[in-house]
């Protein structure tokens, strides 16, 4: 089912993207005639907003290769939220010992001729666009024991996700060579992979409420996946393996040349 599904929507895109594609390439004589630069490099805003401007650094690159069509690329590093949910009468966090991620994205830009005054890439595109973003993070915790002791607790939580779907979005030039580049529409369908393992002398109850700790700071920190997770949970060997609608919302700010 989920495999007809996918075929559905990567038909579904095709179908809305060929019209888009011979609407790009109809001249337009309202297009202004300067100097067309044809590359834009630009760092992404949205993530900083959400995780921190320390934590998410993701920087694009846009080059046309055509009069209406792009491809921009996007790479940088983010980070995993921090994991204060943990933290407990009996769980007590002693140290950060990774929290690392990527994010990577591309995407296949129509400036939709007819629809735009001025010369890509100043206007309103749409396109098909794929994106990843892939986080981990290691803590260590001191665990107390009821006999007063205190053991050593590692976690080891991983999140990725994959996103293929179809966006729409404008990109403004300001003085010449400023660009404000959003994607305002961008739904898809995604792949939701989660892992969360514990190493230490811990019991089913401890494992079970460190697992729905984690869901919890995916739910509260990822925006729209406390519908993605619904009534689903981390099973005994700590993992979920889901499919759902996903979304691309970003904004973008950068330097025409």
């Amino acid at each position: 089912m989920k495999k007809a599904f996918f075929q559905l929507l990567v038909l579904t895109g095709a179908a809305l993207l060929a019209p888009a594609t011979f609407l790009a390439q109809s001249p337009d004589t309202t297009v202004s005639k300067e100097k067309q630069y044809k590359n834009v490099i630009r760092y992404n805003l949205s993530g900083p907003l959400l995780f921190g401007f320390d934590k998410h650094v993701v920087f694009g690159f846009e080059r046309l290769i055509g009069k209406q069509q792009s491809i921009s690329v996007n790479f940088g590093k983010t980070a995993f939220p921090k994991l204060i949910t943990f933290e407990s009468d009996s769980f007590s966090l002693t140290r950060d010992a990774k929290n690392n991620g990527t994010n990577f994205s591309i995407d296949w830009r129509f400036y939709l001729a007819k629809e735009n005054k001025f010369q890509p890439p100043h206007g309103l595109y749409i396109g098909p666009y794929y994106s990843f973003s892939g986080y981990k993070r290691t803590n260590e915790f001191n665990v107390k024991r009821v006999s007063g002791t205190t053991d050593i607790l590692t976690s080891n939580v991983k999140f990725n996700i994959h996103t293929i779907g179809a966006e729409m979005g404008y990109q403004f030039v300001l003085w010449k060579r400023l660009t404000l580049d959003m994607v305002l529409i961008g739904p898809g369908i995604s792949s939701y992979e989660i892992t969360a393992k514990f190493d230490g002398n811990l019991n089913d109850a401890d494992k079970e409420k460190l697992r729905d700790a984690v869901q919890q700071i995916i739910t509260q920190k990822f925006p729209g996946m406390n519908y993605v997770m619904g009534d689903k949970e981390l099973n005994a060997d700590g993992f979920l393996d889901t499919w759902s609608w996903g979304y691309r919302y970003l904004i973008h700010i950068g330097f025409l040349f």
